[in-house]
């Protein structure tokens, strides 16, 4: 006689990319503790979450199918309760990006995921091969369908499966993090309920890989769209959601409040940095704080994630810095508690000067001398990071780094740019959100904040001598670099003609240097990294 409900853990890990052996013990317990602390009769784990994602060309390593094969002896001893879970999959068609379902050491089915997406930082289909089936098993008399990540997107995946006789889809996921994803995927996932009339669990993957983040924020939807259940974003989670086999609905279940815009990317770019650095295995970091807005916020968020403990902050003055950056810079430093020296660059710069004086005999000034202060700052916090083992956290935001305001080998070098997807203009908003959440004691000072950017590389230098204002240069960036506007679309929209032909030619002519550049957590629809991908020589132009 079936149950009266089934209950389905969903197990949102924070998962190793390439620890197959790891994965593999990490899901074995969290199949017992959902077994044993919660009676669940089924746990559902993210997309290929033996090998973690995305595991790129790791899957081409001929030892791969043996490692899996090993992790496999793991999850089969495992009684009790029925795992899904991702995997990579041999078959005679080629590689599966395949889901299992596991009960005492049997498989129950296999599935292999239909729709491969090749756009934006994919490109599965440079290894697998689709499935073309869905894919049913019976677990206390309900029938589950099986489908992965962006078959969710499509009807077919969740159409054929519920043809095959599903009454409830479980959705595996590594469904990467850019700001507003998270009511996407609800919206997406309500179009699939109200085309089959079937409720959905969707699992998705935690966890900071390379650029790429992935923000948990599990789900589940009544077949009516209406959500049944909502974990939290940016953290682990094992939730406990039970199905009513009588009338066909979720029971009540934990609906953990989704956070706002600001609060979503802070936490975002918190866990990049710490998986970062922590899956890396650096001490800690170091980065120049310059008393500037973007080393301000860099700072706050490298605390909250690793801790004051294993963060150094250096300020390197030079003559063109204001006293109250020096002043700004020990405050930020003395309010969060790391560790703080002052460096001094002026003996390296005049070095450098004497040294190629004869080389530039005759030779005015120019941005030569400014580009010697930012290289010699990079030099100090390399030697610190060779010395001491921490990682250089570099400070460019993606404007700086859409139009090249920022010097090779000097301020852009480091190991992780936390800044490098975030506009200017939201950077400011993201100080704010920092404040606001400790307002007696606020990481970044006001001034900080409201005084006119500048790299103080020269004397009364700013940021808008160089560039159009931030809120005109970030929304002329979002068209171009997010959208694909063209310089005529964007124009039309009631942009300068001059100053949008300026700007895009820099962001074209700078993709050199973008590609020396350190990388950085991605939180927008288009980043600088897998989703944007230009030649660095070539003859296109701007309205060609």
């Amino acid at each position: 006689m079936p149950a009266a409900t089934l209950r389905i853990a969903l197990a949102q890990l924070n998962l190793l990319v390439g620890d197959i052996p790891g994965n593999a013990a990490r899901l074995v317990q969290a199949a017992e503790t959902a077994r044993d602390r919660h009676q669940a009769d089924v746990i559902l784990f993210p997309e290929l979450s033996l090998t973690g994602y995305p595991p790129e060309d790791l899957l081409l390593r001929p030892s791969l199918s043996a490692r899996v094969d090993e992790a496999l002896l793991l999850l089969k001893a495992v009684r009790g309760i029925t795992l899904v879970f991702g995997l990579p999959e041999r078959a005679p068609q080629g590689l599966l990006n395949a889901a299992w379902a596991l009960r005492d050491g049997e498989v129950l089915v296999r599935y292999a995921k239909q729709e491969l997406p090749n756009n934006q930082v994919f490109d599965e289909c440079r290894y697998f091969v689709p499935g073309h089936e869905a894919a049913v098993f019976s677990q206390n008399g309900v029938s589950l369908g099986l489908t992965i990540c962006e078959d969710i997107w499509h009807a077919g995946p969740a159409q054929a499966a519920r043809a095959a006789g599903a009454e409830l889809l479980l959705n595996l996921n590594a469904s990467p993090f850019h700001a507003g994803k998270p009511a996407e995927r609800h919206q997406v996932v309500a179009s699939r309920c109200a085309e089959t009339g079937l409720p959905v669990v969707y699992c998705n993957l935690v966890g900071g890989q390379d650029e790429l983040i992935f923000d948990g924020g599990s789900f589940a939807l009544q077949a009516d769209g209406e959500l049944a259940l909502q974990a939290p974003v940016f953290e682990e989670s094992l939730q406990v959601l039970d199905y009513d086999v009588a009338s066909r609905r979720f029971l009540p279940a934990a609906l953990t409040p989704l956070p706002s815009l600001e609060a979503s990317v802070y936490q975002a770019l918190v866990l990049a940095v710490r998986d970062y650095v922590n899956k890396s295995g650096f001490k800690g970091v170091v980065l120049g704080l310059s008393g500037g807005i973007d080393s301000a916020l860099t700072l706050a968020i490298a605390v909250d994630a690793l801790g004051a403990e294993r963060v150094r902050a250096v300020m390197m003055p030079y003559r063109y810095t204001a006293e109250m950056s020096l002043e700004d810079a020990e405050a930020e430093a003395r309010t969060l508690g790391v560790h703080y020296s002052v460096l001094s660059i002026a003996p390296m710069v005049e070095a450098f000067v004497d040294t190629l004086a004869e080389t530039f005999a005759g030779l005015g000034k120019d941005k030569t001398e400014e580009n010697l202060q930012a290289r010699s700052r990079g030099v100090l916090l390399m030697a610190i990071s060779n010395k001491l083992g921490y990682m250089v956290l570099t400070t460019g935001n993606k404007s700086e780094m859409s139009v090249g305001y920022a010097t090779l080998y000097g301020d852009m070098a480091g190991g992780f740019d936390v800044l490098k997807d975030v506009p200017k203009t939201l950077v400011f908003r993201l100080c704010e959100w920092r404040n606001q959440q400790t307002p007696e004691h606020p990481p970044i000072p006001q001034r900080v904040i409201d005084r006119p950017p500048s790299a103080e590389l020269a004397p009364d230098q700013k940021d808008e001598d160089s560039l159009p204002p931030y809120p005109v240069l970030d929304e002329i960036l979002r068209r171009y670099v997010e959208l694909d506007e063209s310089a005529a679309v964007i124009i039309a929209a009631g942009f300068e003609a001059e100053t949008v032909q300026r700007v895009l030619r820099l962001v074209d002519i700078n993709e050199y240097k973008r590609r020396q550049a350190a990388i950085g957590p991605r939180i927008t629809q288009r980043g600088f990294g897998k989703d944007r991908r230009y030649p660095i020589v070539n003859g296109w132009r701007i309205g060609s």
